[in-house]
């Protein structure tokens, strides 16, 4: 029996047909690429890759299979899409518990295999991320994400608390953040109040009072959370200890005066190197984002530059516990070279 076949669309008018594996569902978003050869769970659980089209560079994907949900880093998939050079159908792996095509057809997403992601890649290289649809009997307008609010699509709706074994505490600002940063707090004995993006803790007399503040990873563009950089403002001024995380590191230098640009085509593997200032060290980091800070607030310093094109990685205040990384120090998936970064920002608490 012949399989169906889709087609993916760029808005510059390449099209492409390729096998699909996933449901026959057209969905239209901003098209990237992940260069990264393990780890496509995590990378698809992420909520980072809310509202896009994901090219997996790594030709051979579905290997071994999907985990249970636990060990995922979100609910659901959180791509719009996915295209693969080559899609495995027979998994083999013991904590497989169905296959990414099976995965996909459950959650209505579209999987195609289209073997010339190279060509794909490159072009979005040359030209930049561009937006694009997979279609497959019937045609859709092509969207933007980046102009709606997904912070607030993926941010969670209530406030949760967990105990952990010590006596700090730590407000995690859910901005579309992965359970590993709850994890990597918790394992280090810290409690972890977690609360929505636009929930503001110093208008609530009866809150639970907090040790410092973490701002979790996120998609989209870091100026539609306004309500998340307007709660930062009101935390730099009482000087609480702050943390940012991927798009937290970006709504840090909005909320201190900084800036954040769109770059070409983003950085999105688990190999991204990035240089520490003032040292000679240079770590292997896990990212996965399209924005970045252009300027450095006044008062804060670059802390980490990446090394392929000198962007910003992260900043750190001169005097106050103010500090944020462009990475992902909880990796999953990648390298935990920079997880020591939860022990620094917690000695600061």
């Amino acid at each position: 029996m012949r399989k169906m076949t889709g087609k993916l669309i760029l808005e510059d008018k390449t099209q492409i047909i390729g096998e699909s594996f996933g449901a026959e569902t057209p969905m239209a978003g901003e098209v990237v690429f992940a260069t990264g050869m393990v780890g496509y769970p995590e990378s698809l659980t992420d909520s980072s890759y809310k509202g896009q089209i994901l090219i997996f560079t790594y030709p051979l994907i579905g290997n071994y299979g999907v985990p249970d949900k636990k060990l995922w880093e979100s609910e659901k998939i959180m791509v719009a899409g996915l295209i693969v050079s080559t899609y495995n159908a027979t998994p083999s792996h013991f904590q497989s518990k169905q296959s990414l095509a099976e995965w996909f057809k459950k959650e209505n997403v579209p999987l195609l295999e289209i073997k010339d992601t190279r060509f794909l890649t490159q072009k979005i290289r040359e030209k930049g991320t561009m937006l694009g649809k997979i279609i497959f009997k019937k045609d859709i307008q092509f969207h933007d994400p980046n102009k709606e609010n997904l912070v607030d699509q993926v941010s969670t709706r209530k406030t949760v608390f967990i105990k952990g074994s010590g006596l700090k505490t730590v407000l995690l600002i859910n901005c579309g953040a992965k359970k590993n940063i709850e994890s990597c707090l918790v394992k280090r004995g810290v409690n972890v109040l977690t609360v929505p993006w636009d929930f503001d803790p110093f208008t609530e007399k009866d809150f639970q009072k907090f040790d410092g503040i973490l701002i979790s990873n996120g998609p989209g563009n870091p100026k539609m959370a306004v309500k998340t950089i307007q709660t930062i403002k009101k935390a730099i001024v009482r000087k609480i200890p702050i943390l940012g995380i991927c798009l937290g590191n970006q709504i840090l230098a909005l909320a201190a005066g900084g800036d954040t640009q769109k770059l070409k085509y983003g950085h999105r593997s688990q190999n991204q190197p990035c240089k520490m200032a003032d040292s000679d060290r240079c770590f292997i980091t896990t990212q996965n984002h399209g924005f970045a800070v252009s300027k450095i607030p006044d008062g804060f310093k670059p802390w980490f530059t990446n090394a392929n094109d000198n962007t910003n990685e992260g900043i750190i205040h001169k005097t106050l516990p103010f500090m944020s990384v462009q990475f992902h120090p909880e990796a999953t998936p990648g390298p935990k070279d920079t997880e020591w970064i939860f022990d620094y920002f917690l000695e600061k608490i």
